[in-house]
């Protein structure tokens, strides 16, 4: 019985470590929003400014700004056109 609790224990613990690293997920907008005296909180979560504003006017006091973190995805290879000029 303790073999198969131990056996258990130990698969369970194999199965919980993940050798890739976690990413965080960035967003181009910005929610910054004031936390206390000179101290700001950045929720970086939003796709549009339009998508950020209801969060800071719905009584958080602050402002939706780009996000200066934000890379995007990378560009997509331009295929070259086959076909006959004009």
């Amino acid at each position: 019985m303790i073999r198969i609790i131990l056996a258990t224990a130990v698969v369970t613990a194999v199965m919980s470590f993940d050798g890739r690293p976690a990413r965080a997920y960035e967003a181009p907008w910005c929610a910054v929003i004031g936390i206390g005296p000179g101290e700001v909180h950045w929720d970086c979560q939003y796709k549009s400014v339009e998508e950020c504003a209801p969060h800071v006017i719905a009584g958080n006091r602050g402002f939706c700004n780009p996000n200066p973190r934000y890379v995007g995805p990378p560009p997509k290879a331009r295929q070259k056109h086959r076909g006959r000029r004009r």
